[in-house]
């Protein structure tokens, strides 16, 4: 899949920005104009950006680097889970644990901690315990499990982020900022692109744009994925 056209980015609706009243002023080399107080995207540089992003962010899934997808917004979450999924990457979509980045070192023990009670319960270790203490240890698993299951097997520091909603997921960004992570992603025209490494501005609301830029980013680093080597010399040394 190539990147879409500006036809195609206008046909998705990727062109609205907010009211004009809440946009960031650092957006403003990417704004082409106002329509009914509504703030309308140069789709030349959404276009412009959406290349660059997908250009980084291949280069690191073809080194098998490490990209943490991050968007805790309803309607991105499937699609990002998808592209997690599909390219065996770590995502955050039900909640973003401030310390995340910045704390590992304790994320790091709550992991395993969740690792090792998930695997009580699948060998039948847990058993040893009493239906009061595994009743409790069940609950635990299963707010560690909405709050770890994502990045379970991460075992440092990502590579790259990719965030979708600059502003609801702003500690996300802060935390990558802070320590030097790179950071990609979806700038509406209330966020500030100077946090970003590459980003995309654009509709971050709207779920045909959501659909069109999320599904671009997902076929490109699928193109660039280095599994599909990697699953045939397995199949040649079977």
């Amino acid at each position: 899949m190539s990147i879409p056209s500006e036809k195609q980015l206008l046909e998705s609706a990727c062109h609205f920005g907010h009211r004009k009243e809440k946009w960031n002023p650092k957006m403003a080399p990417f704004l082409y104009g106002t329509r009914r107080g509504i703030h309308i995207f140069d789709l030349t540089k959404t276009c412009n950006g959406l290349k660059k992003v997908c250009d980084h962010m291949k280069k690191l899934q073809t080194e098998g680097k490490t990209i943490l997808f991050v968007s805790t917004k309803q309607q991105s979450i499937p699609m990002l889970e998808s592209i997690a999924k599909k390219l065996n990457q770590p995502m955050v979509t039900k909640k973003w644990i401030p310390g995340l980045l910045t704390n590992w070192s304790t994320i790091k023990r709550r992991l395993k901690y969740y690792l090792d009670l998930q695997r009580s319960f699948q060998t039948g270790e847990v058993e040893k315990y009493t239906k009061k203490e595994q009743t409790s240890l069940r609950k635990k698993l299963a707010k560690l499990d909405t709050a770890l299951a994502g990045v379970s097997r991460m075992t440092g520091l990502p590579d790259a982020v990719f965030i979708v909603d600059a502003i609801l997921d702003r500690v996300a960004v802060l935390e990558a900022a802070k320590l030097k992570i790179p950071l990609f992603g979806i700038c509406d025209s209330n966020a500030d692109p100077d946090l970003f490494t590459a980003f995309i501005p654009g509709n971050d609301d709207a779920v045909k744009s959501l659909l069109m830029i999320l599904s671009t980013i997902e076929n490109e680093l699928l193109e660039a994925s280095p599994k599909k080597a990697h699953v045939d010399d397995e199949l040649v040394a079977a």
